[in-house]
């Protein structure tokens, strides 16, 4: 009896096409479906795999649906939707609105008896776990998280979404910038707000004969994703972007300092580097597709994020292997 898990790709972008890749690195899973808005479009060498539309989703029997929409406006409408039929799991990262999808994707998979793991990646995701940890260690911290530590920036997926969601824009890219002297201020212990943490690059290709002026306006000006930053917009063309912006690396790290008890001071610093950002995200997202199933296995059904799950539910080896290898 086969007991990997089936997991299905829900959404074929550049997240959907790193889960594919990331699940054939996990012998305990395995995928039966991919669920694009144009099946006919996905190609991928397992012919045993099954494409389907956004209408079909129960004509498939799986343990877990991995869920890789943008957050704008496919998470909102596809999480609950595919919370009705399967265990989930996303990368929703609105940050101020993470509690208010958390809200409904509960109401949600509680209904049909599922799980749903919301918001992981690794911004919301393992570096909200480091954010728990470094207060939770050190009390009176106040973990900072920075990201696009490189001179190039990093690509920020979700914020790219958002822009190319504007009216009359037809591709973009968005590089977000860490400011060194900030960065350097938190491991001083000093406090730093949001607005004075990073800078945003907007790389736009606009419609003929659209308004940019309207188009940079908006950008700048959207609520959760640009607003509080120093933010630039700079037109090119599609063909420009891709030449010059098809990379798609992304660091960051989270920094928490205080003073202990006894005034020792205390420095907890966590980073990581990837060379393709919708590749990592593709990667946390498998692990927890896995601890979704383990969850639901156990029982239980409602919302989930990365604070509630146990870390071995995320890791494919054993107890004893745990004990052994990485205690």
């Amino acid at each position: 009896m086969d007991k990997r898990t089936r997991a299905i790709i829900v959404g074929w972008g550049n997240i959907g096409k790193g889960v594919y890749t990331a699940i054939k690195q996990n012998s305990d899973m395995r995928l039966v479906g991919i669920i694009s808005r144009r099946p006919e479009k996905v190609s991928v060498k397992n012919v045993d795999v099954k494409r389907y539309s956004l209408d079909n989703l129960n004509k498939l029997t799986a343990d877990v649906a991995i869920l890789c929409g943008g957050s704008a406006t496919d998470l909102p409408t596809q999480g609950p939707t595919c919370a009705k039929f399967f265990n989930t799991v996303d990368s929703f990262d609105t940050h101020a609105k993470i509690p208010e999808y958390y809200a409904t994707m509960d109401e949600a998979a509680k209904n049909s008896g599922n799980v749903a793991v919301i918001s992981t990646g690794w911004d919301p995701g393992t570096f909200s776990l480091e954010r728990v940890l470094a207060d939770a260690f050190l009390p009176g911290s106040e973990p900072a998280g920075f990201y696009g530590l490189s001179k190039s920036g990093g690509l920020s997926m979700g914020h790219s979404d958002a822009i190319r969601r504007v009216e009359g824009v037809t591709d973009a890219r968005q590089y977000t910038h860490a400011i060194p002297e900030t960065i350097e201020r938190a491991k001083k212990g000093k406090k730093v707000s949001s607005s004075e943490m990073h800078w945003r690059e907007c790389v736009v290709v606009a419609e003929k004969d659209a308004d940019k002026i309207a188009i940079e306006k908006k950008i700048v000006n959207m609520p959760n994703y640009f607003a509080p930053y120093k933010t630039t917009v700079k037109f090119v063309t599609q063909e420009v972007l891709d030449r010059d912006y098809s990379s798609m690396p992304h660091d960051g790290i989270v920094i928490a300092t205080a003073l202990m008890g006894n005034g020792k001071r205390g420095v907890i610093e966590y980073q990581n580097q990837w060379d393709s950002n919708p590749d990592a995200t593709a990667n946390i997202l498998v692990a927890h597709a896995r601890a979704a199933h383990k969850l639901s296995i156990n029982g239980n059904s409602g919302a989930f994020t990365i604070l509630d799950i146990p870390p071995a539910f995320l890791s494919p080896r054993n107890k004893i292997e745990l004990l052994e290898n990485f205690m």
